[in-house]
């Protein structure tokens, strides 16, 4: 925008301000578990001290989606931003240390990314793991591993959480709104976009195991592409001639008149893909249009 608009020259500055000092926070608060290979949430104690919440969710893989390969024409044309980002690699390289990278003639190819290649890899085994978060139908939002529930103490008392892959069975947070397990179609896309911009960057000798475990290795666009052949997935007719998506409702019987309309379901269960929740959420699942047009 601020290269049509200088307007927005200041806020591009100030962005990339407050992206380093988030990223300053994670290391600080301690969310990176390197023995489990993932970002986990953290709870902070009334002494000020940190209580990881060892619990595999989006939480994890959302640091994915801090990433961005501005063209050097961009920058070319943004000195502000530019300067701004040459002198906190010089004066401040224990904040920006990790989170810039850059390659090709000149070092003009410029990759900005909270998380590094060692890392990214870990989130993705994960992240690919059918037992974990790659369901048929997409990513879920919480881990499947824990279908038998996960228990922690906090501040002496037992708390409980566990993967339930459709609606969620407490009202606690209103109604039938569930992020335990569930497959939600923004957070799919923009992780499949991130994948890409990733791919774009480090070249097609990055590879990664998709399923995880199976010995099919894939470059990272093709595994952002595997993502979006399972939200397809979703809306494609199956041998019965149904579509996942439409579950047990009236959209799949065999009337004409309602097989052919086909619903923007607000989320879909984490295992068989029914569609859940508000039943013509167009402001997000509609994505699917940008999934299928993709050049």
């Amino acid at each position: 925008m601020a290269t049509t608009d200088p307007a927005w020259t200041d806020l591009s500055v100030k962005f990339v301000d407050h992206y380093v000092l988030i990223v300053d926070a994670m290391r600080s608060q301690g969310l990176w578990d390197d023995d489990d290979g993932f970002f986990y949430d953290v709870l902070v104690r009334p002494d000020g001290s940190y209580q990881p919440l060892r619990v595999r969710s989006l939480v994890g893989l959302l640091p994915l989606l801090a990433v961005a390969a501005p063209p050097q024409e961009v920058l070319d044309e943004l000195p502000d931003f530019a300067a701004r980002l040459a002198w906190l690699t010089k004066r401040r390289p224990d904040l920006l240390g990790g989170l810039v990278r850059r390659s090709g003639p000149d070092d003009r190819n410029l990759l900005l990314s909270l998380v590094d290649q060692v890392r990214m890899a870990r989130i993705l085994s994960r992240l690919f793991d059918e037992g974990e978060f790659f369901s048929p139908f997409g990513v879920r939002s919480l881990s499947a591993a824990y279908r038998d529930g996960y228990t922690t103490a906090v501040n002496g008392a037992s708390m409980t959480i566990d993967y339930e892959p459709g609606e969620s069975r407490s009202g606690l947070f209103g109604g039938n709104s569930n992020w335990r397990g569930p497959i939600w179609m923004p957070v799919n896309v923009l992780l499949a976009d991130a994948l890409r911009i990733y791919g774009h960057y480090l070249g097609d000798e990055i590879r990664v195991e998709v399923p995880t475990g199976s010995g099919t290795s894939m470059t990272l666009v093709d595994a952002a592409d595997e993502i979006d052949r399972r939200l397809i997935a979703l809306f494609r007719r199956g041998p019965s001639g149904r579509r996942p998506s439409d579950g047990n409702r009236i959209e799949a019987s065999d009337s004409p008149l309602w097989s052919s309309q086909v619903t923007f379901s607000e989320y879909f269960h984490g295992d068989t893909g029914e569609g859940l929740g508000a039943s013509h959420q167009t402001g997000w699942t509609a994505l699917i249009a940008h999934v299928l047009c993709r050049p």
